[in-house]
């Protein structure tokens, strides 16, 4: 929960000096609407989660990120990009689900918090095929989600009566960190490829 409040934090301060404004526009997103959803999001954590029979949905954790998921995907500038990007979460949420799988039971036996290493998993995949800042947002959040319901979906099927709980840790879940980590890394990867091609451009040039 620590790590995840302060990767939030972070993110706060940075929409704040305007170190995120041009990533925000490509989201279709202002500054103010970014520290609102951050606020709701941290707010939603403390709150009672939703519950409809053995599905549990954490307000901060899954309900709000998934409504920007919408939005975003509502906001696409092309119908290829919505495909892409749901063909995104169909992988990302493949992705996930098999590294839950391979991870152990016992998270002491990691040398790392395995949700970071869910989302980290979860947001290399999404900016792989979702490119775009928007699409690598929707593909992390819903892609980790999708993999939480595949889980709650075979746990069923073989007879276990486990709850199914989406966004269960808050801020510190998984869904929220891979859409965070998607964006940033879709952002560190793209400028670095962007600065790359424009010093041969100049080099040639």
């Amino acid at each position: 929960m620590r790590g995840a409040m302060l990767l939030l934090m972070a993110a706060a301060v940075m929409v704040y000096c305007g170190l995120l404004q041009r990533v925000l526009d490509r989201m279709h997103m202002r500054d103010r609407t970014a520290l609102l959803l951050i606020g709701a999001m941290l707010l939603g954590t403390f709150l009672p989660p939703l519950r409809l029979g053995l599905v549990v949905v954490n307000i901060g954790g899954g309900l709000i990120p998934l409504g920007v998921c919408v939005y975003l995907l509502i906001r696409a500038d092309t119908a290829l990009e919505r495909w892409r990007t749901l063909l995104g979460v169909a992988v990302t949420g493949a992705a996930v689900y098999a590294l839950t799988l391979l991870l152990p039971a016992e998270a002491e036996q990691l040398p790392v918090d395995p949700t970071l290493l869910v989302a980290l998993a979860g947001g290399l995949v999404a900016w792989l095929l979702g490119r775009s800042r928007r699409g690598a947002f929707v593909c992390g959040v819903a892609g980790v989600l999708l993999a939480d319901t595949a889980t709650g979906v075979v746990n069923w099927a073989r007879g276990i009566a486990q709850p199914l709980v989406l966004g269960g840790a808050g801020l510190a879940d998984a869904a929220v960190l891979g859409g965070m980590l998607s964006v940033l890394l879709c952002e560190l990867i793209g400028e670095t490829a962007e600065r790359f091609v424009r010093r041969r451009g100049g080099a040639r040039g």
